[in-house]
């Protein structure tokens, strides 16, 4: 689905203000509600942790002042938990419902969208490690006349530059008449589209490639990289070429119930959410202070495919990210291949130009002698990134069930937790 990278609202307000709340913070417990337990680091998120000592939500103060600026900003609500070796903390702001003095819950299932990107990678390495491919194979190997045309080299396009984004294979998100179709109005003409991932592709196909995958970026040498959908509804298409299932039985199998993800969703094609979940809000790529805010809860998830279509919630992408990253899921030869990253070129696709990105996962620099392991992911009506620790041991994820609104604040939340002790 188009990323709505458009911010608006959030351009009047200085970062002296958000310095000013995060300074309040520091000397009050957060004003708004706030759940602190305690739980196993890497048990299934539906087992309830017991509570830690009264007072240790002071800790997370920072955070939840952040929070609270980000809904002061226009955001319509925020939730976020983290989880490390002292317990599990969860802080929300704002509301699920525009209208409503309802407040988020942990609980809620949400459009992960681009951390589905962690998820597919994940099924391929480990489809990997039942002999089933190699991520070596090419892409004209599996899927033989897809990838064809205006310049591109289908046997030179392996499966690993479809997941390292080094492919160059072009963004069909980047399309402006696919765009349009999703801008505006337009919107509720086009929400209940089925798109076939093919048709997906092809779009993407009209345009020539960003660049040939033998000048993208290798581990330890720049090159070329460029952040690209298209490269993950291509690695869906293989998942389901490989297993003769459909993505979501793949994903399913492999992740889902391995790690008793109760909250987590492959839709397929239902355009609505589980129950219990707040409403989604979008700005459909207008802009300035008054740009229409619209109600995008309910689409066809066909237009993010294996890129990302699936749902869940904060505690379920917290398992999946602490249990991936401890090395629980993958055997140590793909491990190693997950971690292998390649330089970013630019700061397309969350985060910024010092970054690297392995397979499915971004290294975020988060400040100076700071990084952690995850992704961003946004998509009409909701904004959401996880972030965990180099042994899984440390991780966060946030959701805005609005799409518009400063990535510094976002930064601000997760190096509030990430960097306490970095220099």
């Amino acid at each position: 689905m188009p990323r709505n990278r458009r911010h608006h609202h959030s351009r009047q307000q200085s970062a002296r203000r958000l310095a000013l709340v995060v300074l309040a913070a520091l000397v009050a417990t957060a004003t708004l509600a706030v759940t602190v337990t305690a739980s196993a680091r890497s048990g299934p998120s539906h087992h309830p942790p017991p509570r830690l000592q009264p007072g240790s939500q002071s800790a997370h103060a920072t955070t939840q002042a952040v929070l609270n600026e980000i809904v002061a900003q226009g955001t319509p609500g925020v939730v976020a938990q983290v989880r490390d070796p002292h317990g599990v903390w969860d802080g929300r702001a704002g509301v699920r419902k525009l209208g409503s003095e309802r407040p988020r819950s942990p609980h809620e299932r949400f459009r992960i969208a681009s951390v589905t990107k962690i998820f597919t990678a994940t099924v391929l390495l480990k489809l990997e490690a039942e002999g089933k491919l190699s991520l070596d194979d090419s892409v004209a190997k599996w899927l033989p006349g897809v990838v064809r045309g205006n310049g591109y080299r289908p046997g030179h396009i392996t499966v690993r530059h479809l997941l390292n984004h080094t492919s160059g294979i072009f963004d069909y998100n980047m399309d402006a008449g696919f765009r349009a179709r999703y801008a505006g109005d337009e919107f509720d003409r086009n929400r209940y589209a089925r798109w076939p991932p093919r048709a997906l592709v092809d779009i993407a196909l009209a345009h020539p490639p960003n660049f040939q995958p033998e000048h993208g970026s290798r581990p330890g040498r720049p090159g070329r990289w460029d952040y690209s959908d298209t490269n993950y509804v291509l690695a869906g298409m293989v998942v389901e070429k490989a297993t003769g299932c459909t993505y979501a039985h793949a994903v399913e199998r492999l992740v889902i119930r391995p790690l008793g993800l109760r909250g987590t969703s492959v839709p397929g094609t239902a355009p609505g959410l589980p129950s219990p979940h707040a409403r989604h809000y979008s700005t459909l790529f207008e802009d300035g202070p008054q740009a229409k805010v619209r109600d995008v809860t309910e689409f066809s998830p066909t237009v993010a495919f294996s890129a990302g279509q699936m749902i869940s919630t904060v505690g379920d992408v917290n398992t999946f990210l602490s249990s991936l990253l401890a090395g629980d899921l993958l055997p140590p030869a793909q491990q190693r291949q997950l971690l292998d990253a390649v330089p970013v070129d630019g700061d397309k696709g969350h985060g910024g130009p010092q970054d690297v990105y392995g397979l499915g996962l971004r290294h975020f620099k988060l400040a100076e002698g700071c990084w952690a392991w995850g992704h961003g992911g946004m998509i009409p009506g909701s904004a959401t990134r996880t972030l965990g620790s180099a042994d899984g041991r440390q991780v966060m994820t946030m959701n805005r069930n609005g799409d518009w609104g400063e990535q510094r604040l976002e930064d601000a939340a997760v190096a509030s937790e990430f960097c306490r002790s970095a220099p």
